[in-house]
């Protein structure tokens, strides 16, 4: 039987409803397990049941209300603390593989985020203050990974190399002192978060795995990749410094998948879901290219982007077409000629069935249906959402599978003065 991959990839700054949409394949798939390939524990996918309950999903893929196991790639950061309030918050028992290698958020990652996110004030990043970002850039000179985690000598010698990383990049980089901060308090929370840690997977709900227990076993018709993030926060082709230290794009994804089935590759139905809101949002601080004017949304009181200390307010504003051209340029760089499928969310927050779009530097107001026909790629369906959990939906099937185009010279980046 030929296995299908369905990738999950967000055409804007995050906050698309790629957690609805993994969900909602998860629901319509045969054995699927969800594959989370990039970003970490500082995702927020929000998944509501059709009971109404609701669940953000950070450290678990979205498919885990319908209790489909998710496989937590290297390509991911791991953050024990933020992994155990999750799971003390999940209405049901999940099964979460993770990957021996990936990287492991400590403390001191957190706290070197939120110092020097603080420090810089008005002029800071965008960060989400979990840390991820700072997790990356220390583990290209001091590796802590999730197999580490069961020997306890290996994770003191971690913590004390990354204890006198960080000493020296806080003093001289923030405003802090680093000996102001209770450490060994600190220390020992973190050590009693692996213990904690390792007697999940003693049960069970933690499975230490590595590509081949994901990909040669026949237990999964389906790949579900959730990607995390959007495009035009990818670490190679969004603006600097406003970006996320995480490929965004199905760069990672098809990596995985060309990797482990090789010469078999072609045996895979491979499909495609870009998703964007039909108003574009920003959660964190840099450019933002639409137009001025505040839009008004309806049915947003169970948005669940709201403010913090680091991020800010969740900016919206009206759909720019310019941008999903640029980011479907940047992703057919990886995935050009493959089956692809666009998903416009959040539907029922707008009072009218036209919507207005920002294009070539103006609004324009236009029935929903024809975006497509603005964007540069052909896609083999579109669908409609019109519900938080994807229930009232509207699928528009093409009666003919049309080829993805691009122009030769990529979309103009709309962030770059001519």
């Amino acid at each position: 039987m030929k296995k299908k991959a369905h990738i999950v990839i967000g055409l804007g700054y995050g906050d698309e409803g790629k957690g609805s949409a993994t969900n909602y394949l998860c629901g319509n798939s045969l054995n699927p397990i969800v594959i989370r390939f990039n970003g970490g524990h500082q995702a927020g996918h929000t998944v509501m049941s059709n009971s109404g309950s609701k669940h953000v999903f950070s450290s678990f893929g979205s498919g885990t209300l319908q209790s489909i196991p998710t496989y937590w790639s290297n390509y991911c950061t791991v953050s024990p603390a933020h992994l155990l309030a999750e799971f003390e918050d999940l209405k049901v028992c999940p099964k979460l593989y993770i990957d021996a290698f990936c990287p492991i958020t400590t403390h001191y990652d957190v706290l070197y985020n939120r110092a020097l996110e603080t420090t810089k004030g008005d002029k800071r990043f965008g960060s989400c203050g979990v840390g991820f970002g700072a997790t990356i850039d220390r583990h290209n000179k001091i590796k802590f990974l999730f197999k580490d985690c069961f020997d306890p000598t290996i994770v003191n010698e971690h913590l004390k190399n990354i204890r006198e990383y960080y000493r020296e990049k806080i003093n001289l980089e923030t405003d802090y002192d680093f000996s102001q901060f209770e450490h060994e308090i600190a220390d020992k929370d973190f050590r009693t978060d692996i213990k904690n840690i390792i007697d999940l997977s003693n049960n069970e709900v933690i499975i230490i795995a590595n590509e081949e227990d994901i990909f040669k076993n026949d237990n999964w018709a389906t790949y579900i990749f959730e990607g995390a993030q959007g495009i035009l926060l990818d670490q190679s082709f969004g603006t600097k410094p406003h970006i996320t230290k995480s490929n965004t794009s199905s760069k990672n994804a098809l990596n995985l998948l060309h990797k482990n089935f090789r010469n078999e590759i072609q045996q895979i139905d491979i499909n495609l879901h870009y998703i964007s809101r039909c108003y574009l949002t920003r959660h964190g601080a840099g450019p933002f290219p639409t137009h001025e004017e505040p839009i008004n949304l309806i049915n947003f009181e169970n948005e669940t982007n709201v403010y913090n200390e680091y991020q800010g307010e969740l900016r919206t504003g009206y759909l720019n077409i310019d941008l999903l051209n640029y980011a479907l340029d940047c992703d057919n760089m990886y995935s050009s000629g493959l089956t692809k499928h666009l998903i416009i969310t959040c539907l029922d927050q707008i009072s009218s069935s036209n919507l207005t779009v920002y294009m070539d530097g103006k609004l324009q107001s236009l029935d929903v249906e024809k975006i497509p026909y603005l964007l540069k790629n052909r896609f083999r369906s579109t669908t409609l959402s019109y519900s938080a959990n994807m229930k009232e939906i509207k699928e528009i099937k093409y009666p003919i599978p049309l080829s993805n185009i691009s122009s030769k010279k990529p979309h103009k980046n709309p962030f770059e003065l001519d």
